[in-house]
């Protein structure tokens, strides 16, 4: 019987927190960090303050916890670009990856949350070790396979994934009429990097 209340109790638990996530989602991706507050997510989730900081330790916390999954979906839509493939090439990867990572980035609210206020409110040093955890790992996989594959010259790998990442960020802020533009720079770019 304990066991039985104990697994109610660990799922309530759950339950609140991803509805928090959820409201804050919503509210941050539509009024940004700074336009949003506890008050406004509470009352989005059905829930209380009590509720919002027993689970967080503040809006800043419940904000990282945000970001955090964000960059969790993130990572699973590139992965998901290389779902059905076999063997594709190094190069073809980084292209695709950056693809995928352009297509996942078009709604806007994941973009202000990701790339404009992510940055502003947990600083450089947090956002990277949430990406480390993320999307930059494999991405540094997949530049570290394309020199191994003597695909790409031979460079410092994580160097070269921060800046590939950083271009993918840029672009990923561009609006819809100039990313063909940008999709076309990237791949020319990345195919620059051929031995």
């Amino acid at each position: 019987m304990q066991q039985g209340l104990k697994r109610t109790q660990e799922q309530r638990r759950a339950d609140t927190v991803r509805a928090l996530l959820a409201a804050a989602r919503q509210c941050f991706a539509d009024k940004g960090y700074a336009g949003t507050g506890t008050p406004e997510i509470v009352a989005a989730a059905g829930m209380t303050r009590g509720a919002l900081y027993h689970h967080f330790a503040d809006k800043a916390a419940l904000f990282a916890a945000v970001v955090e999954e964000e960059h969790a979906l993130l990572a699973m839509s590139v992965n998901a670009a290389h779902a059905g493939e076999d063997e594709p090439g190094p190069v073809k990867t980084l292209i695709e990856s950056g693809d995928a990572f352009l297509s996942a980035m078009q709604d806007d609210g994941r973009r202000r949350i990701l790339l404009v206020d992510a940055p502003a409110v947990l600083g450089r040093e947090a956002l990277d070790a949430i990406k480390a955890r993320h999307g930059l790992r494999k991405l540094v996989a997949a530049v570290e396979a394309a020199i191994k594959a003597k695909a790409i010259r031979d460079l410092p790998a994580v160097p070269l994934a921060h800046l590939l990442n950083t271009m993918f960020d840029r672009a990923a802020l561009a609006d819809a009429d100039a990313l063909p533009g940008y999709r076309k720079a990237i791949k020319a770019l990345i195919r620059g990097l051929k031995i």
